[in-house]
């Protein structure tokens, strides 16, 4: 097919894709039925935006192996190219924005689309692909990709998305890692949600860009302007289109060649030349020709991606109008704003649709349906089908926990993995280690200092080298399994978001380690969320936690870290007290990152873990004396189910103390003391409240459902203790985490834990101060269980 007549296909394309998304919009807001009456949403506005850009991408430049990361606001378009590729169903564009339809943003996990990466919360697409261009080198440099062509990772991004400063963090990490292969098209309408954009950002985006070692491609002018600029006067018309105001090109835009013309005359009015260009256009024409920006021009843009010749990180800034082609066309409130009835009926017929045929996919075309088709699937894109991967699961080995006598979990954490390795396990090669500059800190030394830092070119060790002593060996070649971040969390997520789908994006298992100081998980956790909402694969160990880092001050504590393991999706929750439990929960975890299967829940636990998911750990620089011989089926399945008995309780308990984490001596003690005159006393050892909160309301659900025999496993733990027994929880962090025990049997409930923000101070002065200590725990018991030996209560907690 020659040039011009694919362009003129790829227009017909462009033409159905822009009703369609449009079309998709307002169907879910003006004709589908709604119970509450409420505005659905959608942006047609800036869908119109990206309706060309899409166009030459999926149509004629992309190829099976890259990859696209959507604008969020444009979903209406990818899931319009998707209907039209048989990857989507008319029943869910009908249902789009509602239950079971198609999604407001591309997603992976819940819509039918060959979606690559989700998107929805601005910025976090744009960052992905830059990491998951990262990690393809990371395979490449192994040798696992079998010398498969590398894809692309390309990001659509608004302009207005720019303001995200994930974007920049991940800039500057890319530079610090050689960054290839890597696209973000910027759809530069000028517009956002509350108004237009300032003026000069696309230079500020081109130093910027350019600064950290990118190509920055201005697509400004169609090839209707740079026609009509070749003409007598061409060039002060585009000098007045350079100096115009982002805010009156989109003013004038709206208002129609009539107003361009007036403007035009009067600005012009001493070149007589530049006013018979204009003079030569009809108001119709006159439009086009100023909506003719080089991201609407089919022609410029196939031009300028096809002439990228070269694997370097590449910015284009394409202009655009938002609300192209459309009667939203550059009015300052479109950004969600929609086509009232009368102007869709306007538009419906200016795009040639038939009432009752608008979901036809050669409906208003100049071609046929099957032409339609035939152009669509012979696309290099579409050529072969979806593009989801499966890669096979890795058998994990034995990972027996550190014989030490006396040891924190942190700790227990690096041991661990340094068996793995010192070992030849398969298992091993595919782990990927990570950190924001706190490799050593978090206690995964000893890994790196065995499987080196990855670069794609060999970096010696200085200090090694000139032999300064240091008990780190800082080399980075492409056999190295750690990649070492500078200090942002976010890029630390969506570090482990594409690591943890390289088994999908690239068909190669991976088995990505972050790790990361506890308090700071907020400070990336949307991209944690959406890292979890892609179904990504990996462990977190966020390490040291709590008030027990009880020097460093409230600033590094963390409190309200336990309520994000709980309430997080796709990730399973644990904060073992003991490394015989870390070694067990790792093992478990290995095995779980790799799961794939059906929802059904277990019955036993009613927790759904084949599934799969990620894994996340809180550990604790703290010391504890630990527990010898430990073994058995019993054991590690109450570690890896959620608790698990430490002390039986007795036929006639009267207290059970339940803690989580490195509170566990001082909840030991506290029983102890208790004991001397209470019987019966049980202590239950929590390693996973997510894990027994996820079981019993799944329990709970399954009874409302009829299953009347469903029982979680904390509901068996707590059946046998005696209605009157008392319920103490405590742990290093919210006291929530745990305080919902009580309402599993309807025992009476005392939750212990932090609160407030902590201050510098011992371990002994903070767990005082906040009421975790074992006198804590035992004037709680006391108070509520009044009667026993009044004088020994006061002895122990005066």
């Amino acid at each position: 097919m020659s040039m011009r007549k694919e362009l003129d296909m790829l227009h017909e394309i462009e033409r159905k894709l822009l009703w369609l998304s449009c079309w998709t919009i307002h169907n879910a807001n003006h004709l589908r039925e709604k119970s509450d009456g409420l505005k659905v949403g959608g942006h047609q506005a800036s869908s119109a935006s990206m309706v060309s850009i899409m166009t030459a991408l999926y149509f004629h430049v992309l190829r099976p192996e890259d990859r696209v990361a959507v604008k969020p606001h444009a979903s209406p378009v990818f899931h319009a190219i998707q209907y039209l590729a048989g990857n989507q169903t008319r029943a869910k564009l009908e249902a789009f924005r509602g239950y079971g339809g198609a999604q407001s943003y591309p997603s992976r996990t819940k819509d039918i689309d060959d979606v690559d990466f989700s998107t929805g919360s601005v910025g976090l697409g744009v960052g992905i692909t830059a990491f998951a261009a990262m990690i393809q080198d990371y395979l490449d440099a192994k040798g696992w990709r079998g010398g498969r062509p590398k894809g692309r990772m390309i990001a659509l991004v608004g302009d207005a998305e720019l303001d995200e400063g994930n974007v920049y963090e991940a800039l500057q990490e890319g530079w610090k890692h050689d960054l290839r292969n890597t696209w973000w098209v910027i759809d530069y309408n000028r517009q956002s949600l509350d108004g237009v954009v300032r003026e000069g950002l696309s230079d500020r985006i081109e130093a910027i860009f350019g600064a950290f070692g990118w190509d920055v491609v201005i697509l400004k002018y169609g090839a209707l302007q740079r026609a009509a600029f070749a003409e007598p006067g061409g060039e002060a018309l585009r000098d007045w289109i350079d100096t115009c105001p982002n805010a009156l090109y989109s003013a004038l835009t709206y208002q129609g060649g009539a107003a361009w013309r007036k403007r035009l005359n009067a600005d012009l009015g001493g070149n007589a030349k530049a006013l018979a260009l204009v003079e030569r256009r009809s108001d119709d024409a006159l439009q086009a020709l100023m909506c003719n920006l080089g991201g609407h021009c089919l022609e410029s843009l196939i031009e300028v991606f096809e002439g990228i010749d070269h694997d370097r990180p590449v910015a284009f800034v394409a202009y655009t109008i938002k609300g192209w082609a459309t009667p939203l066309a550059g009015h300052k409130d479109n950004h969600s704003g929609l086509m009232t009835p009368d102007q869709m009926a306007e538009f419906q017929a200016a795009m040639k649709i038939r009432a009752g045929h608008e979901w036809e996919p050669a409906e208003g075309l100049g071609i046929s349906a099957e032409t339609l088709d035939r152009a669509v699937r012979e696309s290099a894109f579409f050529a072969r089908g979806t593009r989801r991967f499966e890669a096979s699961t890795l058998p994990v080995p034995d990972l027996p926990a550190p014989a030490d006598r006396a040891i924190s979990t942190q700790a227990g954490f690096g041991k661990i993995l340094d068996v793995l390795a010192k070992g030849d396990a398969a298992l091993a090669a595919r782990i990927v280690t990570t950190s924001p500059d706190v490799t050593v800190s978090t206690n995964l030394g000893p890994w790196v200092n065995r499987r080196g830092l990855f670069a794609r070119d060999e970096i010696a060790d200085t200090f090694r080298d000139e032999r300064v002593p240091s008990a780190q060996k800082w080399r980075f070649s492409t056999n190295g399994q750690h990649i070492e971040l500078g200090i942002a969390e976010m890029n630390l997520f969506l570090l482990l978001g594409a690591a943890g789908l390289s088994h999908s994006l690239f068909g190669e298992r991976l088995l990505p380690i972050g790790t990361l100081y506890d308090p700071f998980i907020a400070r990336g956790l949307d991209a944690l969320n959406y890292a979890c909402y892609q179904d990504a694969r990996f462990l977190l160990v966020a390490t040291p936690s709590g008030v027990t880092l009880a020097p460093e001050g409230g600033a590094h504590q963390s409190i309200s870290s336990p309520l994000i393991g709980l309430a997080q999706d796709g990730i399973a929750a644990f904060e073992p007290a003991y490394v015989d439990e870390l070694a067990i929960i790792m093992a478990w975890a290995f095995d779980y990152m790799q799961r794939n299967g059906e929802g059904d829940p277990d019955e036993r636990t009613w927790l759904r873990d084949e599934t799969g998911g990620s894994v996340y750990l809180r550990l604790s620089t703290r010391t504890l004396d630990q527990p010898q011989g430990r073994a058995g089926a019993d054991f590690a399945g109450g570690v890896i189910d959620g608790a698990y008995w430490l002390r039986e309780p007795g036929p006639n308990c009267e207290v059970v103390i339940a803690y989580q984490g490195t509170v566990a001596p001082e909840a030991l003690e506290a029983a102890g003391l208790i004991g001397e005159d209470r019987r019966d006393i049980g202590v239950l050892a929590v390693t996973s409240a997510d894990r027994l909160n996820a079981g019993w309301t799944a329990a709970l659900r399954a009874r409302k459902r009829g299953n009347a025999g469903a029982m979680s496993h904390i509901e068996r733990l707590l059946a046998r203790l005696p209605r009157h027994c008392l319920l103490v929880t405590v742990i290093d962090g919210h006291p929530a985490t745990l305080a919902w025990l009580g309402s599993v049997q309807g025992h009476r409930t005392v939750p212990l834990g932090v609160e407030h923000f902590g201050q510098t101070g011992t371990i002994a002065d903070l767990y005082r101060h906040h009421g975790i200590d074992a006198a804590a725990i035992v004037s709680a018991v006391a108070e509520l269980t009044p009667g026993r030996n009044p004088a020994r209560r006061f002895a122990v907690v005066g």
